[in-house]
């Protein structure tokens, strides 16, 4: 499909569907398997992707930067790194009129702790017990933990009148649900649904799209030739596709990780730092970046951070913020150091023998696969033999997990920037190879990054957490626990035939995920033409 929209000389054009009103957008945002359950219980993985427009969290983090904006809570203080204290706002109704409650608040956390399954943020690996004070909700954690309002905050929160009858909470599919967000589920079918505007909503005034719709089936022809009005699709070729189909068609690729070779440092020679330099050195990542990503994504730099998203955090002792240029000569002389010299076309240890490995990637992850193959051949140039493991991605995730890989890729970092450390580094994720790790898959252990993040946890001063996370970034530059290679993308579509105001490189006030809590600041922001 990429091929034929991008490689083929017909120019295909787009108009919005003339039987959907003005005031209605089209988005691609959901897909069915093949068709549509429905199922808007927001603690269920297999939940509809409209479920986000439904219900709504404490606190709203932009996937970006990690910034935190109050959202059912007004306001929100931390009066000591073991404490938050969360103000409910007032004036919020549910979708059936009744008045939303800090009662609701309380109901929704105490579900949590007695249904763990729910828990999908882990709210209660951090919390102790949480109170009611007026209309204020304090949450005590267990230790200290500044960085845990955002996992709390990010928790969707659920009527104690609709759910406190509900037998078994883990399986309830929640098909009419009632929530405090901008959209109500209206029609709905198993090849298609739409939401409807919620006029109970809180910011009502706010939201000037009267319907959704979400069809079940969204190939990249559908996207350029039946005026989608948002979709969030890697698309070859956007200008010359999106773009030409239509001149209100947009987009935005903001940074959203870094994709990265993932070592395993429980296996020889990968636990060895110089071997991990070496082959860090021998990467020309813009190559790899304009092949993986087609030109759309840059060289990712070594210190960890999504860049130029969390400049703010950057620690200028590091060259070039830590963004590696290839060097053969200075690939060589690690690899020497790590016991590897290049003998002829092969790079050999003592023994005589070739370093030779496999990079696991998943089947059907394009991008990955390029990146692979252009990582094998530039690796080959210093002697290395590289073979590629694509398994398909189930049988990825498992081997990544168990530790069943040499090298592997892999998305790293994110706009919460503790968690995104504490998930690379934290030793409380160590297992060793052959047991599964739910983070940490490269399997490092670090005594000064654990005091790190504690320490980041311990305070809740926001310049010295900037310090801290400086220091962090020195063991990833140093260290090289994971191999950055190019920044992943987040592919925001969007037209502006029938609306305005979709977050850009201008006006980054949110990703522009269809997913998530994102939509909840986009479908408030937008203005209809």
């Amino acid at each position: 499909m990429a091929a034929a929209l991008g490689g083929c000389n017909i120019q295909i054009h787009s108009q919005p569907d003339p039987s959907l009103g003005s005031g209605t957008m089209l988005v691609s945002g959901d897909t069915g398997s093949p068709t549509f359950q429905r199922v808007f219980n927001p603690f269920l993985p297999n939940k509809r992707t409209a479920t986000n427009y439904v219900f709504e969290p404490l606190l709203l983090q932009n996937p970006l930067d990690g910034e935190l904006t109050p959202w059912l809570a007004s306001k929100y203080t931390q009066p000591d790194a073991s404490t938050i204290d969360m103000t409910i706002r007032s004036g919020v109704s549910w979708s059936d009129g009744k008045k939303m409650t800090v009662g609701d608040v309380v109901f929704t956390f105490e579900l949590l702790k007695k249904f763990p399954a729910l828990d999908t943020f882990g709210a209660w690996s951090s919390l102790a017990s949480i109170e009611a004070k007026g209309e204020h909700v304090v949450f005590h954690l267990k230790k200290p933990d500044s960085p845990a309002v955002a996992i709390i905050g990010n928790t969707l929160i659920v009527s104690k009148l609709h759910w406190k009858d509900v037998e078994n909470p883990t399986t309830y599919e929640d098909p009419n649900p009632v929530g405090t967000g901008p959209f109500t589920v209206g029609a709905f079918a198993p090849q298609q649904y739409s939401m409807d505007r919620n006029p109970n909503y809180w910011q009502a005034k706010k939201v000037q799209i009267e319907h959704i719709v979400l069809p079940a089936t969204n190939t990249q022809l559908d996207l350029v030739a039946k005026g989608y009005d948002w979709a969030y699709a890697f698309i070859s070729d956007v200008k010359g596709t999106w773009g030409k189909a239509n001149s209100s068609n947009k987009w935005w690729f903001p940074v959203g990780g870094v994709i990265s070779l993932i070592p395993n440092l429980t296996k020889a020679p990968f636990n060895n730092v110089n071997l991990r330099q070496g082959i860090s050195h021998a990467l020309d990542r813009t190559r790899i970046a304009g092949s993986a990503s087609e030109g759309y994504m840059q060289a990712a730099t070594t210190v960890g951070l999504l860049l130029p998203n969390q400049n703010n955090y950057l620690d200028p002792s590091i060259p070039a913020s830590g963004l590696i240029t290839q060097d053969q000569k200075t690939a060589l002389d690690y690899f020497k150091k790590a016991g590897y010299t290049l003998q002829g076309n092969s790079l050999v240890n003592s023994a005589g023998q070739q370093l030779t490995f496999a990079i696991t990637t998943a089947n059907g992850y394009s991008d990955w696969l390029r990146a692979v193959q252009e990582v094998g051949k530039q690796l080959a140039a210093v002697g290395i033999k590289v073979t590629i493991k694509a398994p398909q991605p189930a049988g990825y995730q498992s081997a990544l997990a168990n530790g069943d890989f040499e090298m592997a890729m892999g998305g790293t970092g994110g706009g919460d920037v503790f968690q995104a450390y504490n998930n690379l580094l934290s030793s409380t994720f160590y297992v060793p190879s052959g047991k599964q790790a739910s983070n940490n898959f490269q399997r490092f252990q670090s005594a000064d990054a654990d005091r790190l993040l504690a320490e980041y946890q311990g305070t809740t001063d926001p310049a010295k957490q900037k310090q801290i996370v400086r220091q962090l970034q020195q063991i990833m530059y140093q260290q090289l626990p994971v191999i950055g290679l190019y920044n992943g993308g987040l592919w925001g579509l969007f037209s502006t035939q029938k609306f305005t105001g979709w977050p850009s490189a201008q006006d980054p006030y949110m990703a522009p995920q269809t997913y998530g809590v994102a939509p909840l600041a986009i479908l408030t922001h937008l203005n209809k033409n």
